[in-house]
This record gives structure tokens, sequence and C-alpha cells, in this order.
């Protein structure tokens, strides 16, 4: 079940953007081994936990989290092993429970469906083929349409403005604090979902609005969610 921090006005929402790994797909873990393989092999052992917590921030930032500079040698290298590991575990990355029927859901209502990731090209071809929802979206955000990605609001400013939708007009899905952080920060309202590793006090604690287990416990609640803009919609 949903949990809220403030009461969420009864205002129209005309799009609804959505993080995709750890969001729609279950990859964090995947990111994390091979993020993991690729220090390692780069010259620099980074626990895997500490990996996860910067699963979602943007790449060069996550680098000069774990490894103190996005620009060495190092990190260079253990960014092109990365790309590798991460697509030769391709197989093992799944669909998360919901997510195709909560796109589709959304899109019926009239609402628009936006994909705003700061994933490469090559890994968000990867996932769009593997979710199968090219007839719920709309709008498609990558790496390559802001110079900095999460937890600076870059990305979503790109997504608002390729919607034509103002930030009011929008909530955020997403499974990081780098997610919500992103969001708030574009003035955008947050939804946080656990699929992605973050506990719920953390996502509620960087600004979510409401906290779901997943796309399909969304799905289940949508219309007491800060998505849903009809009847019997909850304040």
């Amino acid at each position: 079940m949903p949990v809220s921090v403030s009461t969420v006005d009864p205002v129209v929402v005309d799009a609804v953007l959505f993080d995709i790994d750890g969001t729609l797909v279950d990859s964090n873990f995947v990111h994390v081994s091979a993020w993991s393989r690729a220090f390692r092999e780069a010259g620099r052992q980074v626990s895997a936990w500490r990996i996860h917590r910067c699963i979602g921030m943007d790449g060069s930032k996550l680098l000069e989290s774990l490894v103190g500079s996005s620009d060495s040698a190092l990190a260079a290298e253990a960014k092109r092993l990365h790309g590798e590991y991460y697509a030769a575990a391709s197989t093992d990355l799944e669909v998360l429970p919901g997510a195709r029927e909560l796109l589709a859901d959304i899109q019926s209502r009239g609402i628009t469906v936006v994909l705003a990731t700061s994933a490469p090209e090559a890994e968000l071809s990867t996932l769009r083929d593997l979710l199968d929802v090219e007839d719920s979206v709309a709008v498609v955000t990558s790496g390559e349409d802001a110079e900095v990605a999460k937890p600076e609001p870059d990305i979503i400013a790109v997504a608002l403005e390729r919607a034509g939708v103002e930030p009011p007009r929008a909530v955020m899905v997403g499974d990081s604090v780098w997610d919500i952080e992103a969001a708030g920060r574009a003035g955008v309202r947050a939804i946080g979902v656990l699929s992605g590793g973050i506990s719920r006090a953390e996502l509620l604690d960087a600004g979510a609005v409401a906290v779901f287990d997943d796309p399909a416990d969304l799905l289940a609640n949508i219309e007491n969610s800060p998505v849903y803009t009809g009847e019997g919609a909850s304040a």
C-alpha cells in the first residue's frame, strides 16, 4: 500500500514520467555486478553495496563517488568494461511485474507516458526491446539529451519540454533517491517504487509523495495514487 508524506492536491496530470532501470526493468543488480567486475579488472576493488548506492546517478558522478574521478584512465577503463559486461548480461534483465500493464493503463486514460531516462543509447535500445511498450509511450529521452543526469533536473526538463507539459501537471515515477531529487528540482511531484532496492524511508525523505512496492502495486492502487486524475482519486 502507498505511504504518503503530504496531501496531494487534486490537480490534472497530463504526463507521467518513468525512470526505467529499477523502475520498469529489474536491472539494478545487473548494473552492480557489471560495475563491480569492471572496477576490479580496471584495478580498483569497490564494494557492491557502495555501487548499489550510486545506481541511478549520473555516470560521471558515480565514477567520482566511487573512484574519485570521472576522467582518469581507471575511470575510462571501468566505464568501457561496464558497458561490455552489462551488454553480455542483458539476458538476465527482466521486466518488473505490472510494468507493461501500468504504462498501457496510464496511456488509456489519455495521459502522456514518458520514458525519462539518462541511460546511454545502447542500453536504452536493449531496455526498450525488452519492455516492448512502444504503443504506450509518447516521449523518450536518453543520456545524449542532457550533459548532466540525475540528481540534476536536466533530463526531466527535456522530457517535459518534449511532452509539452508544465512541471505541476506531471508526475515522475522512480526507484532511486536520485530520481526523486531530480524530479523535485524540476518542480515535479515524484512517486517512489521499492523495486530498485532503496528503502521506503529514504525515498520519502528524498521527497517522494507516495511509495509503492513495484509497478504492479502502483497499478493496483492507481486510483488512489498521485497519477490518477478522475473520480475516486484520493487527496
